[in-house]
């Protein structure tokens, strides 16, 4: 088939003029919303799993971004831009931009080794403990109360009669149970004093705390329940990439000439 003349360049000029139509998805008053602006949406909503890519995603899009360029035109016309207060918003909005867009990039190049993750989790378990206690305690203003405690305790009274005297209301309602717990969920001195109680057995001594003094019981001993590995995974990793882009961030403010 010969296209005539005329025809040949009416199809060549259609070709050529397709492209910088597909750039644009609108002009307003003069000015091109870029079809590049529609594709990072586009691509947001789809990873975060709000939308499927679709024609009628698109065409939502489309006209929230005309919208948005009509307000824009409109601001600029009436001198918001100009304006002290969103200049400085402005600003602050570019730096989160850029910043984020570095460490973005840093975290794609330097992810947390898998050798770091099972590190840290070994770490955890042995801060933890692989044992549970079920504790009541009872919390006085001093020692002299905390060893007349003791002392009836000895006598033969009831801890969780005695508990309910306890200047920690929270517990002294329920015979000073604080439920079971890891040693690594109370204070060093705290936990430091029951672990070496047998179950049944009380702090033979007052044990002081910022909160005032205690009286301990042990009810029962069991294995942790500790989580695997691969459920707190995810945590982890994110707890080490902070603590890694926390490094970086110091690193560079060192290296910074600031006045």
């Amino acid at each position: 088939m010969n296209f005539k003349p005329a025809r040949l360049l009416l199809a060549l000029v259609a070709v050529a003029s397709a492209p910088a139509f597909a750039q644009n998805i609108a002009v307003v008053n003069g000015k091109a919303i870029p079809t590049s602006r529609a594709d990072v949406l586009v691509k947001q909503l789809v990873a975060q799993g709000q939308q499927a890519d679709s024609p009628q995603l698109r065409e939502m899009i489309k006209k929230d971004l005309i919208s948005r360029e009509v307000l824009m035109q409109e601001a600029e016309k009436q001198g918001y831009s100009k304006d002290a207060a969103v200049k400085t918003q402005l600003d602050n909005a570019r730096q989160a931009i850029v910043v984020n867009a570095m460490v973005a990039d840093y975290v794609k190049k330097n992810p947390v080794k898998e050798a770091d993750v099972k590190a840290e989790y070994d770490r955890f378990v042995k801060e933890t403990g692989d044992k549970e206690y079920h504790v009541r305690h009872i919390l006085v203003d001093t020692e002299a109360q905390a060893n007349d405690i003791i002392a009836k305790l000895k006598g033969g009274a009831k801890f969780e009669d005695l508990a309910k005297t306890s200047k920690d209301t929270g517990s002294a309602a329920n015979g000073g149970d604080l439920d079971w717990a890891t040693p690594s969920s109370f204070p060093p001195v705290f936990s430091d004093a029951f672990v070496k109680l047998q179950k049944g057995q009380v702090t033979e001594k007052a044990v002081q705390t910022p909160n005032g003094f205690h009286v301990i019981k042990v009810d029962d001993v069991r294995a942790a329940k500790l989580p695997t590995l691969d459920e707190v995974k995810p945590q982890i990793e994110e707890a080490l990439m902070q603590k890694k882009l926390q490094a970086y961030q110091e690193e560079l403010v060192k290296k910074a000439k600031i006045q």
